[in-house]
């Protein structure tokens, strides 16, 4: 048969590539398949079975497609290079002697996680399913919370070496068609052996590739992505990772939470400002107590000027080599408690800090006013709900301890201009990065520092939907006498 001795040349020196040999009917067959990721179960009871029992007088593709496979998902290729794709992606070839074409259908077995609660985005009120490494069941978690024909899958393999799939995910009509077409020509635009997590595909599609703030929403859970496809964004799937990709992404988004939403909006109003807070602390606070010790002692209280000038008496360095010490061995302990096993990670963590802290008071090697400054900004900075922009902010205060060192409280003013300078320039996809405040639109500041009840929230964000902006119908305020009738 030379269809099967082709395949065996492309598929020479893999192991894990199975050539059953069958017979059906008067004609020889081989399925061709991946141990291990063929449900060998499935393949014997929808597709063996029927094909040994055949005994016609003549095979054909029709014949096999429509009376002896019993899979819900076959196609045909007739290209060798095509159908060991297939193979090697883990779906089933049945080659028969004396036609020209393969069938392929897919009897997928490879053991995955199950569907657990999001480690990285977890809350108190709100759905515990997260997405997992099987794109099928992504797609399927998210088909669940979209069940309508408007939602969309467009699917692509990336990595020449590795052939990951990944799927483009959106709701016609809401999401505008330029967005679709620009996340398609980037996805195109990539040329790569391999692609093992979001991460690969994330830095290759972003528009501001040196910017130390992510353009792209990461999440685990798919209501957060099915609340995004409402609103007229657009999401990426990869096999392989349990995270999405959301697109476009302003900076305020990246500061709410899923369950900003499902709380009562008074509640989640005082969350956001709490979080906008510390987002300050996490970045300024370590800055402003270098600066204010340093350079500007007549803007401290003068009791806690005493304080302050008693505590570090004893201290041999500067209080800006205090706050880089502190904050080096907090990152470190940080590092240590998520790489080590689960059960160790957490107490090394709070072991580490306590005596470290209390050691390194006692020795005199830093003030406590520097161990309480950094234990705040620690804290303030596991407020930020998205991982990947909490690491952003952990990182800018460096930069700022370093100008707060050099020039001051101007420093930090020179600091902050360059910064809200860089986020009036980002763009995720087009839209501006701190849309709707820059450039400013009053309407959308709605879901922005405050979150309006879902009553009010009648039209969609005016900077991600072009069309069908209008999201509820009017009047949905409940009152007694709405409620009665």
């Amino acid at each position: 048969m030379k269809n099967k001795t082709n395949l065996e040349k492309k598929l020479k020196d893999c192991s894990d590539v199975v050539f059953r040999k069958l017979k059906i009917g008067p004609k020889y067959a081989y399925l061709i398949f991946i141990d291990g990721l063929v449900d060998t179960a499935s393949l014997e009871f929808h597709a063996i079975h029927e094909l040994y029992e055949y005994e016609g007088k003549d095979v054909t593709i029709a014949t096999i497609e429509e009376q002896l496979v019993s899979i819900a998902e076959i196609s045909k290729k007739t290209f060798i290079e095509d159908i060991v794709d297939e193979v090697v992606s883990g779906n089933t070839a049945l080659v028969v002697d004396g036609i020209n074409e393969a069938i392929l259908f897919e009897a997928n077995g490879f053991e995955t996680r199950g569907i657990t609660e999001p480690e990285t985005e977890s809350s108190i009120r709100g759905p515990r399913e997260g997405f997992n490494e099987n794109l099928a069941t992504s797609i399927a978690l998210l088909r669940r919370k979209l069940r309508t024909k408007n939602l969309k899958y467009l699917n692509r393999k990336v990595g020449t070496e590795t052939q990951t799939k990944l799927v483009v995910a959106y709701l016609d009509g809401l999401a505008s068609q330029e967005l679709v077409d620009e996340v398609q020509r980037r996805l195109d635009r990539i040329e790569i052996d391999g692609v093992l997590e979001s991460g690969y595909i994330e830095e290759l599609i972003e528009d501001n590739p040196s910017s130390l703030f992510p353009q792209i929403q990461i999440t685990e859970r798919p209501d957060t992505v099915a609340a995004n496809l409402l609103e007229g964004r657009v999401a990426i799937l990869i096999d392989g990772t349990p995270f999405a990709m959301v697109m476009p992404v302003t900076f305020w988004q990246l500061f709410q939470a899923s369950e900003d939403y499902y709380s009562r909006f008074y509640i989640s109003i005082f969350l956001r400002w709490v979080r906008f807070i510390f987002l300050s602390v996490a970045i300024f606070l370590p800055a402003v107590y270098i600066a204010l010790t340093t350079f500007h002692y007549e803007m401290i209280p003068t009791k806690l000027l005493f304080t302050f000038a008693a505590s570090r008496e004893a201290i041999p360095f500067p209080a800006f080599v205090e706050a880089i010490l502190m904050e080096l061995a907090f990152e470190a302990l940080r590092e240590a408690g998520v790489r080590l096993p689960k059960t160790i990670g957490q107490a090394v963590s709070i072991l580490g800090a306590l005596v470290i802290g209390t050691a390194a008071v006692e020795a005199g090697i830093v003030s406590a006013p520097m161990v309480i400054v950094v234990s705040l900004t620690g804290i303030a900075s596991f407020t930020i709900p998205r991982f990947n922009v909490a690491i952003s902010i952990r990182l800018l205060r460096f930069p700022m301890m370093i100008l707060a060192a050099i020039f001051g409280l101007f420093g930090i003013i020179i600091g902050t201009v360059f910064l809200l300078t860089h986020l009036c320039k980002l763009r995720s996809f087009g839209v501006p990065y701190l849309a709707p405040l820059a450039p400013l639109s009053v309407n959308e500041l709605k879901d922005v520092f405050i979150r309006t009840p879902w009553w009010a929230m009648e039209k969609r964000p005016k900077h991600i939907v072009a069309n069908n902006m209008k999201r509820e119908s009017v009047n949905l305020k409940p009152s007694p006498d709405t409620n009665d009738n």
